[in-house]
């Protein structure tokens, strides 16, 4: 069943870890609050919940038995494991588990009126990602990589993993595809170059766009301040941006789902 008031139920994933996924998860939705849209982010990497340290704050929800009210940072509604379970204690949960507090997360969580719930799967194919696909109707994934060889092998499996289940590719997003030197400007491939466009070429997907690689991103997760929340304008925050509006386009604000992107055989 559909989650009640919600838009768009978007998964961002990945075929291994290390790839800056969920920067671009939250980046990308404060990107979206900013532009106007009601958006949730859900946090699904149980096992390695970050979106607290990068949204910086560390309260906890409240709510009843039944219902959880969601932490609100940025204009964006949020839920993690990060809240409930802080620190650096391990999770050391198996499947079922894991499957009974991903329906929690989205069916007992006030989300409220959404145009958008992102969820930031864990890397890899595995229960979380199962569990999400069982437990919703996904109007698509966007798949997150590196122009690395090894990174794009992984994304190709995530890729075909989506397309078995039937949810729809909404495109893939190259991560930390260059690096700008400072003082002389000049342009490093420092994974490779252009592997995210071949790769949805090929697979017949959209590509949604290139990431530089950039130290402001990764202070301002550590910081808790994303760059996304900077002033307009910002170099660094624009390229995240470009990415909400082209993923505004391909889902459709006032749409229920995305379009029915398939893979060829």
């Amino acid at each position: 069943m559909p989650i009640p008031g919600v838009r768009n139920l978007v998964a961002i994933g990945s075929g291994k870890g290390g790839v800056g996924k969920t920067t671009v998860s939250v980046n990308l939705a404060i990107s979206l609050a900013r532009q106007g849209r009601k958006v949730g982010l859900l946090d699904a990497d149980v096992y390695g919940p970050n979106v607290p340290l990068m949204m910086g704050t560390t309260e906890t929800p409240l709510g009843n038995a039944e219902r959880i009210r969601p932490i609100e940072k940025y204009g964006v509604k949020l839920m993690s494991m990060g809240f409930l379970n802080p620190g650096d204690k391990p999770l050391v949960w198996r499947g079922p588990m894991l499957h009974n507090v991903i329906q929690q997360f989205l069916r007992n969580v006030e989300w409220g009126e959404l145009d958008y719930l992102l969820i930031d799967l864990p890397p890899g194919t595995g229960d979380v990602a199962l569990s999400l696909i069982q437990t919703a109707p996904l109007s698509g994934a966007i798949v997150v990589t590196t122009p690395s060889d090894v990174s794009l092998e992984d994304a190709r499996k995530a890729i075909n993993m989506f397309a078995q289940v039937r949810v729809p590719i909404l495109g893939i997003v190259e991560n930390m595809s260059y690096l700008i030197a400072p003082g002389s400007g000049e342009r490093i491939d420092v994974f490779g170059m252009g592997g995210g466009k071949r790769t949805a070429e090929q697979m017949n997907v959209p590509f949604l766009g290139e990431l530089a690689l950039n130290p402001a991103v990764r202070i301002g997760g550590d910081s808790g301040a994303p760059v996304t929340t900077r002033a307009d304008g910002d170099a660094a925050a624009e390229p995240f941006f470009d990415l909400a509006r082209r993923l505004d386009v391909i889902c459709g604000s006032a749409q229920a789902s995305g379009p029915k992107i398939t893979i060829e055989d």
